[in-house]
């Protein structure tokens, strides 16, 4: 009862917070890490303990799959270059200079444990980014380059990061004994995430009851990852083929009773995710605190410390080199992009540079070193406090930085919807133009009007109030939904626009069932 009790308290503090985080305009994740702190620390608190073996699949896969659903994959081979770079190089470069700081520091610890601890604090997190990101007019091609950033660079860095966990396991590494190995695993993690999206919708096709399918989503989410780590494949890999996958097919599949629900209870489980990881990683911070002595304390500190430095300036240092290379080849060669967007300029350079909060996954990749890894205790001490640093560091300056910088937000998403939804109103003007009903003419002059209303306010959208119960107006938003499919999938509009359409007609069609 008692940890029920805690459970429920926890929960409702994470609320408050979130609502504090909202007022401040702060990423949450930043008030979350510092009530896991705090928390470490209160008297009376709960000792609870995880499976180290459990804490990826658990924290990690559902947040993989959430973010890797909205992934535009128009909007990542737009940005391939500066995606790619701050992918590899960036965590690669953080990886080194960390693994490099923490042996010199340590001279007792191994390489492979040091490289493990610059892999775990290598990945910017996505939720801590975006939660300020989208408060404010950014870019939206710098907003595009660091969601696919925050995506693809867990990838890359726990694949380092497993390296040197097996590494630390074996008396004799050799790379050559990995590396057909894990070039198989990539490739075999990309074809089964693939094969199982196409398994996961044809299984799936014929729930139609809400609460059956989000918990076949979950189920299916954490079954995905655990067959692929049975297999020896990447968890990670596989979670975002399978998410990527499904989200190019099942819009045109899930009808909106069963969306709509099924987004409110995915954003809802993130959330919890990211309270329960924060408060699971606090809750180790007392044990390890109470067995160091002070010098050990101090030392710990200072490490840590010269930690979170050394992965704030690395990267600051390797996005304005690539900025300054970018501009300068542009100035020369001129700046050619597939589809209009904002060159890349010094100020858009900063902001990248300083979007580098670190968050749940560094968290449970630190929890997930097994029992009796050398210098455990220093690395998950170290994963937290560059956790804390750079989400109060960071998180507290981003948004009045980019206020600073008065960056222009050229807004192509709104352009895209304004043009999407007059198109979908004529599809489904041109679904009834040959009903002669009463009935249907009353519905084109309402689409008439709002198709008018689409061309001259392009924020404007569909209200529910107007679409009552009607099995004609159901075969229109038919035709409207199947107009936006078409267009996201000729790509001349993004993930974005898609969403945000899609979102008006799941409503409308709600209301249209009465």
């Amino acid at each position: 009862m008692i940890t029920f009790e805690w459970i429920i308290g926890l929960l409702l503090g994470a609320v408050l917070l979130s609502a504090l985080a909202r007022w401040t305009k702060v990423p949450y994740p930043t008030f979350l890490a510092l009530g896991g702190m705090a928390l470490a620390f209160l008297p009376g608190s709960p000792s609870w303990t995880l499976e180290p073996d459990l804490a990826l699949a658990l924290f990690v896969a559902p947040v993989l799959l959430d973010a890797a659903f909205d992934t535009s994959l128009r909007d990542l081979r737009d940005n391939w270059l500066p995606v790619s770079t701050l992918v590899f190089i960036a965590v690669g470069l953080t990886t080194a200079a960390v693994a490099v700081l923490a042996h010199w520091l340590v001279p007792g610890m191994p390489w492979a444990a040091a490289i493990a601890l610059g892999a775990i604090v290598a990945p910017p997190d996505a939720a801590a980014a975006t939660a300020i990101l989208r408060q404010v007019k950014l870019p939206y091609r710098l907003l595009k380059i660091l969601e696919g950033e925050s995506l693809l660079n867990d990838a890359s860095a726990l694949l380092i990061y497993r390296v040197a966990v097996g590494a630390a396991a074996v008396e004799h590494f050799r790379w050559s004994a990995f590396a057909p190995a894990i070039l198989l695993a990539l490739a075999g993690s990309l074809i089964a995430g693939f094969l199982f999206a196409k398994l996961s919708m044809t299984l799936t096709r014929r729930i139609t009851d809400a609460p059956s399918a989000i918990i076949v989503q979950f189920a299916g989410t954490f079954t995905v990852w655990i067959v692929a780590e049975h297999i020896g494949l990447s968890g990670i890999l596989t979670i975002v083929a399978y998410a990527i996958t499904i989200a190019r097919t099942a819009p045109a599949r899930t009808p909106a009773r069963l969306r709509v629900p099924s987004y409110a209870v995915w954003e809802t489980a993130v959330f919890v995710l990211n309270v329960l990881a924060f408060v699971m990683i606090g809750m180790q911070l007392r044990p390890i605190w109470e067995r160091l002595d002070e010098t050990l304390r101090l030392h710990y500190c200072l490490v840590a410390a010269a930690v979170l430095g050394v992965v704030i300036l690395t990267r600051i240092v390797w996005v304005m080199s690539y900025n300054t290379a970018l501009r300068l080849t542009i100035a020369r060669r001129g700046f050619h992009p597939r589809r209009p967007m904002a060159a890349p300029t010094v100020q858009g350079g900063i902001v990248i540079s300083w979007c580098g909060m670190r968050g749940i996954v560094t968290l449970a990749a630190a929890f997930a070193l097994p029992e009796g890894f050398p210098n455990r205790d220093l690395i998950l001490l170290t994963a937290f406090a560059v956790v804390l640093g750079s989400l109060v560091i960071q998180g507290l300056t981003l948004r009045p930085l980019i206020s600073a910088l008065h960056l222009r937000d050229e807004n192509p998403v709104a352009t895209e919807v304004g043009r999407a939804r007059a198109i979908a109103y004529r599809a489904a003007l041109d679904e009834i133009d040959g009903d002669p009903s009463e009935e249907a003419e009353i519905l084109r002059l309402e689409y008439r009007a709002l198709l008018l209303r689409a061309e001259s306010d392009p924020d404007g959208g569909l209200s529910s109030s107007e679409l009552p119960a009607d099995p004609l107006r159901r075969r229109a938003i038919a035709a409207a939904r199947r107009s936006i499919l078409a267009l996201r999938q000729s790509e001349d509009i993004g993930d974005d626009a898609f969403h945000r359409l899609e979102e008006e007609l799941d409503w409308a069609e709600l209301s249209a069932q009465g």
